[in-house]
């Protein structure tokens, strides 16, 4: 396939270099997409180098495949003109996901979705649904889900280069003063508000992903929410959602607790997540999977299985996983995949 790749120089366009030549893409040309100040760029790929142009007209003729990480403002702008080209898209962004005429599809769960693209364009859910998504899928297809209450532990990656950026110099900061932040009764004035988080995220956790939105949730909350229902093919699923950044550099990892429509057991989730695609089950009883083991390999880990002893019949699961890689990239690649 004649493949373009849009926002080439971001941490998820890296890494959607790395996997499509680790997993053999059969990519016959290559034209990576970057800003102005990344024209000319030249990134490793397949053993040789791809050059960095500029988005402009005509610059997606002759191209089959086109893959998407951009803000939403551009993926509103240029997918269109990409299937005007006659090239098909999988879009990373949130600009089509809940359109009607776009599948939105974890690659894992249901990708006969990928059969129906009226508009051209297939999405690739939000890092954060994507990762409890994949998991859930099997058991909800057994017994199928009834309401979710969902936390989420975001790792700074979620916020591109910048908040990795903002994690390195906080922590910096914070060497050697560990005796004053713990006596501190204030906020210790040596970390101040940064570029990403109006408050400091080494050493805390911020219970705000996202931006505000209706009734007081954020944008992270509600896209778990809707997501979850479309890729699910749900609507009546119930879910409430907090989702909290935390001072690791990469790895999503979710708290949840799931009501079905029957009573399900601890020993029918692990028979049923055991041989899950994409889904490695570490659960011997107090198994609890940490993103640090979820970083850099492709499934979802899930653990510290648990039945609720509040709602009998209820589930309480640890999921987490790589938020770039299966949470961003290799869903993207698998999507095209798909498509071939």
């Amino acid at each position: 396939m004649r493949v373009g790749l849009m926002g080439a120089t971001g941490m998820v366009g890296t890494e959607m270099l790395r996997i499509l030549d680790e997993r053999s893409f059969p990519v016959s040309e290559l034209r990576a997409y970057a800003s102005a100040r990344s024209e000319g760029r030249r990134l490793p790929f397949a053993g040789g180098e791809v050059v960095c142009e500029v988005l402009r007209p005509g610059c997606f003729d002759g191209l089959d495949l086109v893959i998407v990480d951009v803000d939403d403002p551009l993926s509103l702008e240029w997918s269109p003109q990409a299937v005007a080209s006659h090239a098909q898209v999988i879009d990373k962004s949130s600009a089509f996901r809940m359109d009607p005429d776009v599948p939105l599809v974890v690659a894992e769960v249901n990708p006969e979705d990928m059969r129906n693209m009226p508009k051209g364009i297939a999405s690739c859910p939000n890092c954060t649904t994507m990762i409890p998504v994949t998991a859930l899928a099997p058991l909800h297809r057994a017994a199928r889900i009834d309401r979710m209450v969902v936390s989420t532990y975001q790792s700074v990656s979620g916020a591109g280069q910048v908040g990795l950026r903002e994690l390195d110099s906080q922590w910096t900061k914070l060497d050697g003063r560990s005796e004053e932040l713990r006596h501190s009764g204030a906020q210790p004035g040596f970390l101040v508000q940064g570029e990403v988080w109006d408050k400091p995220i080494a050493g805390n956790v911020i219970p705000l992903a996202g931006s505000v939105k209706e009734q007081g949730y954020t944008s992270e909350e509600w896209k778990m929410v809707h997501e979850s229902r479309k890729i699910l093919h749900d609507d009546a699923i119930r879910c409430t959602v907090t989702c909290v950044r935390v001072p690791v550099y990469v790895g999503h990892a979710v708290s949840a607790n799931v009501r079905f429509h029957r009573p399900v057991t601890k020993a029918e989730v692990v028979e049923l997540l055991r041989d899950a695609p994409g889904v490695l089950l570490v659960d011997d009883g107090d198994g609890y999977p940490t993103p640090q083991e979820a970083a850099g390999i492709d499934p979802v880990l899930v653990g510290r299985v648990r039945e609720d002893p509040s709602e009998p019949g209820s589930i309480d699961l640890w999921i987490t996983g790589d938020n770039l890689r299966k949470g961003a990239a290799l869903n993207g690649v698998q999507m095209a995949e798909l498509l071939l």
